[in-house]
């Protein structure tokens, strides 16, 4: 077999992966796009027989008198201050493991690991009693507090990262009257970018699509958050408007779709750059 039919062959299996990976979202843009019963009459179908464009002002609508817009403010309220409090923090972390020499340095860089196999179960319910006792619940504390206290993953994407640049860098700058800190936001923050934008984009899309934590914490309506929103269109105890959660769910993909174009770039720079040079 020549190399033109292994190509052949490679575009030819990729497209058909690509194909099965997008076909679940363009089965709900198709189901958006229909009444209730023809969701499911012709679930195999992606064509709609009769466009219904209105799914998607009946899902704006929101219900309880609450628009989306309401819930996509509470996300990206959510989203936003947990991204930035994630990054920032991670960042230090990292460079505390990656450049300060401290007693019990690999231990506790042991520690961080293990809790990245820890199931979020285990957890759940000491954070919720916590939270409780301070009077966090119905509010978006219990979702936004604990981001600022370093994300594991990124600490150790972050710290490859910078264990990919030599000293000399920072050490010059301090030579020059920089402090540690200094040298740390003015050398090696910039150099770093790459990997901390990969890590805010990882956090947008966790945060973005979190249900468990806005069920758990979150009683009033009006502040929940897109994800838990999207579930209040399917009633088990009355008729569900199916087609009003799935356009929901679309639009819901936009922001999503939005950062991903916008600094793909820096997913793939960040993740290569840091896995190749750690």
């Amino acid at each position: 077999m020549g190399s033109r039919s292994v190509k052949t062959v490679n575009y030819i299996l990729v497209t058909l992966v690509s194909l099965a990976m997008i076909y679940p979202v363009l089965w709900m843009i198709s189901s958006s796009l229909k009444n209730g019963p023809e969701v499911f009459s012709t679930a195999s179908s992606l064509i709609p027989h009769n466009p219904q464009w209105q799914n998607y002002a009946e899902g704006w609508k929101g219900f309880a008198g609450i628009s989306f817009s309401t819930f996509f403010k509470n996300s990206l309220i959510v989203v936003i201050i947990s991204t930035i409090g994630s990054v920032v923090s991670s960042t230090l972390i990292a460079y505390g493991f990656a450049r300060i020499r401290f007693v019990g340095r690999k231990f506790w860089f042991v520690c961080m690991m293990l809790t990245m196999m820890l199931p979020p179960e285990i957890v759940m319910i000491p954070q919720y009693i916590m939270f409780n006792k301070m009077g966090f619940l119905n509010t978006f504390l219990p979702l936004i507090l604990p981001t600022f206290f370093g994300t594991p993953f990124f600490v150790f994407l972050i710290m490859q990262f910078i264990r990919s640049i030599p000293k000399d860098l920072e050490e010059a700058a301090m030579i020059d009257g920089c402090t540690r800190f200094t040298a740390f936001v003015r050398v090696l923050v910039p150099m770093i970018v790459p990997a901390m934008v990969t890590c805010a984009i990882f956090s947008f899309y966790w945060r973005w699509e979190e249900f468990m934590g806005p069920l758990i914490y979150l009683q009033d309506p009006k502040k929940y958050t897109v994800a838990l929103a999207i579930k209040m269109f399917s009633d088990p105890d009355a008729v569900s408007n199916w087609g009003a959660m799935f356009a929901m769910s679309v639009a819901s993909l936009i922001p999503v779709l939005v950062v991903f174009f916008f600094f793909q770039r820096y997913v793939v720079e960040g993740i290569t750059t840091g896995g190749l040079k750690g």
